[in-house]
Parts: structure tokens; sequence; C-alpha cells
């Protein structure tokens, strides 16, 4: 039976403003750096390199952050037969399979577009979740390859860590602009400000995105497999869990927390604001809510 996700237009409305304000961002302290006669070339080539290379080799870079190994369906039969089954249900091309050795469980889906995606899952998560239970965090996963929000979450990330990357080339010296300024190290001043503002409002409109995205791929998955609960179930599973994995499994995995089903970081509602993902109690409100309404349905 096909299940069709469908086009979000709240998320591709929030996916898309915030590219256009990042772009505005980054625009005008491009403007700010040349007025202030700084020399370009070499951040310029770093930048376009750093580009190129994300974004074409995104999900082998995540997938090398974590430990991530390619299986293939002789080394993990059930796992791949989850993931065939997801995509053909969704119409998607089956993406590349791969394993994380970690007893932290969590999965994650990358890759710049639904032909060069990857889904992993960890050990810790196949031990711990039913088939059942595994599908619907699948579902979840494939449900950003469907929105592409994967691409977009890469793209912005390169950007905010352009500007992470210059505030410290500039506390190094290598930002200095040329004559009096210079002298004064009044430029410099100048752009290690700009810098990190564009560092703060980038963190801020992409950890916002991110949160929203969350929601929408627990909507697909719930939508996929019909039944959130399944999802709900997973993700109480998951935090429990993972708050009693020692830190230092934890730190194996923490590079690609972003992309990831389930954060590995604070709690609270101070610091829900600043993280990529929603609280687990907001949704599972949501999940309980869709679950109500199928029911009804």
């Amino acid at each position: 039976m096909r299940r069709r996700v469908g086009a979000d237009l709240g998320l591709r409305a929030r996916m898309l403003l915030t590219m256009l304000l990042l772009a505005v961002l980054y625009a005008a302290f491009v403007w700010v750096l040349l007025w202030l006669r700084v020399d370009l070339l070499l951040v310029l080539g770093l930048v376009a390199i750093l580009i190129v290379v994300q974004y074409a080799f995104s999900d082998q870079l995540v997938m090398a952050s974590i430990g991530a190994r390619e299986v293939s369906e002789a080394e993990a039969p059930r796992l791949h037969d989850i993931v065939t089954r997801l995509a053909q249900t969704t119409d998607l091309p089956k993406p590349r399979v791969a394993i994380v050795d970690s007893p932290v469980p969590n999965a994650l889906a990358t890759g710049r577009n639904p032909r060069h995606s990857v889904v992993a899952v960890t050990t810790g998560l196949l031990d711990r979740l039913t088939p059942e239970e595994v599908e619907a965090v699948l579902a979840h996963e494939l449900s950003h390859v469907i929105h592409r929000d994967v691409k977009v979450m890469t793209m912005a990330t390169v950007f905010s860590t352009l500007a992470s990357f210059l505030v410290q080339f500039g506390v190094w010296g290598g930002l200095g602009g040329r004559g009096r300024d210079r002298d004064r190290g009044g430029s410099g001043a100048i752009v290690l400000l700009v810098a990190a503002a564009v560092w703060l409002i980038s963190f801020v409109l992409i950890r916002t995105l991110s949160r929203y995205r969350e929601y929408e791929a627990d909507r697909g998955s719930a939508l996929i497999t019909g039944r959130p609960s399944l999802l709900a179930s997973a993700l109480l599973k998951i935090a429990d869990r993972t708050s009693r994995i020692p830190e230092r499994d934890l730190r194996q995995v923490e590079g690609a927390s972003a992309l990831m089903i389930f954060p590995l970081g604070a709690r609270g509602s101070l610091a829900e604001l600043l993280s990529t993902h929603p609280s687990l109690e907001h949704r599972l409100e949501r999940l309980q809510r869709m679950e109500a309404e199928m029911g009804r349905g």
C-alpha cells in the first residue's frame, strides 16, 4: 500500500525564508568586510571549497564523523527489508543503509537529494526497539529525505560555520584591514563583532527551522506507518536508554546530533529554545493528537 507524505508547504516556506534571511545576512556581512577593506581573496576561496565539499560529500562526511559503516543486504537483511518496503511505500529511491556500532539508540538520514541519501541506525537502536518501532523511526528519517530539508540544513550550517571560522580568523589577526584601521586594530575588532552577530543570528534561525522539521518528520512517520503510537513508543525508549548512556559513548555520535531523531544535549524549556529538536513532551503530545485523529477517522 502506497502512502504519500506529500509536500509540506509550511516547511517549504520556512526553509525558503530561512535561506533568504541567511543570504541577506551574509551579503551584509561581506559588504561590511569589503567596506573595511579586508583582503577576502583567500577567505572566499576557502569558502568556495567548503561549500562544494559539503554539498558533494555531505553524506560521507557525516557518516565518517560518527563511524557509520555501509552494510549490504547480506549483512543486515531485516534492516534492508524495512528500508526497501518504506522506500517503495513512499515512491523514493532506496537510500543506502549504514550501521553505527554504538550503544546509543539513535538514527539519522543525510544526503543532498533522494538519489544520494543514506540512512544510518545504531546497534543500540536495533537492540532496544521492536521491528515495528524501528520501522517508525526509519519512516521519520525518510520523511526528512522526502522534504529535502537535510540539504537546506547542511547548506545553512556551512554558512554558519563560515561565520564562526571568520570570528576565529579575526581573533588570530587574519582579517585586519589595511592602512590606519589595521594599525589601530579597529577594523579587526569590527569584523570580530559583526561575525559574532552573524553567527548568533544564524544559530537562532537554523535551530528554529530544525525544530519545525523534526515535527514534520514525526508527522511523516505517522502518516507512512499509520500508527503514531509506534514512533511515540520508540522515542520514549530512546530517551530512557540515552539518559543512562555513559558520556564517553555519547561523544562518539554527538557530532551528528542535529541530524539524529533524538538530540544528545541538555533538557528543559530554556534548552529547547536553543536546541535543534523540540522537547520530548511536545513531540509526544502531537503524536497522541494524531493517534486520536486517526482513530476517529
